[in-house]
């Protein structure tokens, strides 16, 4: 929780920005290295979609214009470790942005090439806690349907088993599920499943409708009363080990989370107030910058302003489309700009601490 409390500077810039017009840079970034994928899934077609791909050296150099304003970056694809550059490109960004936080996701298709990258990043990163999420959506063969690519769960899993031989003190490793349409009424079997594997933590998102994944007209989602009762189960703790360390800070969030995402579905609306576009953002594999991936509209490229940021950020594109955001004509459940949006409204932070506490006390057997 201590380093939580660390941020209390960079939220107060993003209140500043916000509400006084103060310009600050986001503390959050996505960057989505590629779109290329070695999965098919039935929920996402990022695969079928093109780009120039930033260089090693041009995410470098944007790393180093970016500065230590960045506290939590997440580096997204597509399949990251397709890239064989990619332990390059986070090591550059943290030697620039020293992040409290990195987080990258992966299918676990290429074993070996993931576990050696996991462990170079993690060595590269020794004062950030690299967070390593292995998506899995179901089980067996059933994972295979879902995410197209028979074998899959049989590779995803020794993968698995390869990163659990690492022994970095900074290295998190969690499982990752999408909550769709084809598997929210099997969720509580996938999910004790699931965790038979033994995550640091077990963590949900729910299928969406999103630009970057081009699934716009894809009939991908669970009804609301479906990931309602999805959301009921999740919240059931006795289902799961106690999470320690930065895993139960985590937890908390993720909670609150679940609460908020399954209310957003429910009513089509902000529940709590956006701040993608303020203190949150999303870097495309080309160098386009988005508030988020869910509406993914452009609002600059990094190779016109020799890859800096601040002109796209505090442009008249970013200011019209913040309006937007800022007037609710957007609602959504994404996972990382609600953790962002969460650590920026006051209630939120209250219930987690409540969360957080009742957590420690249930560890401590106090309970």
């Amino acid at each position: 929780m201590s380093g939580v409390l660390s941020l209390v500077p960079s939220l107060a810039r993003q209140w500043a920005f916000r509400f006084l017009g103060r310009p600050s840079l986001p503390f959050s970034l996505v960057c989505s290295v590629t779109y290329r994928c070695n999965s098919r899934c039935r929920t996402c077609n990022v695969w079928r979609k093109h780009s120039e791909e930033f260089s090693t050296e041009e995410w470098a150099r944007t790393f180093a214009l970016l500065g230590r304003s960045q506290r939590y970056l997440t580096f997204s694809g597509g399949e990251p470790f397709l890239r064989r550059d990619l332990p390059d490109i986070v090591a550059a960004a943290y030697g620039s942005c020293r992040p409290l936080a990195i987080t990258i996701p992966t299918n676990g298709l290429l074993g070996d090439q993931v576990v050696e990258a996991c462990d170079r990043i993690a060595a590269a990163c020794p004062d950030s806690n690299v967070g390593i999420n292995l998506s899995l959506d179901e089980l067996g063969e059933k994972h295979d349907e879902i995410r197209g690519v028979p074998g899959n769960w049989a590779k995803a899993t020794a993968t698995w088993q390869g990163l659990k031989t690492l022994r970095r003190p900074n290295l998190t490793l969690s499982i990752h599920t999408v909550v769709s349409r084809f598997n929210v009424h099997r969720l509580p079997e996938v999910r004790a499943g699931l965790l038979e594997l033994e995550p640091d933590s077990y963590i949900t998102e729910i299928a969406e409708q999103r630009r970057e994944l081009d699934t716009l007209d894809c009939d991908i989602s669970p009804t609301p009363a479906e990931y309602r009762q999805a959301v009921d189960h999740l919240l059931d703790d006795r289902a799961s080990p106690a999470p320690v360390g930065f895993a139960a800070v985590t937890h908390a969030f993720r909670r609150r989370y679940y609460r908020l995402a399954a209310q957003i579905v429910e009513e089509q609306r902000q529940v709590i107030p956006c701040y993608a576009g303020w203190a949150s953002g999303h870097i495309a594999p080309d160098g386009d910058v988005w508030t988020c991936c869910t509406r993914a509209e452009p609002i600059g490229n990094l190779r016109r302003t020799g890859y800096d940021l601040r002109p796209i950020w505090f442009g008249y594109e970013a200011q019209a489309l913040r309006r937007s955001i800022r007037a609710r004509e957007c609602a959504c459940p994404m996972a990382n700009a609600a953790y962002t949006n969460m650590m920026l409204d006051p209630g939120s932070v209250l219930v987690v601490l409540g969360e957080w506490a009742r957590g420690k006390l249930l560890r401590e057997g106090r309970g």
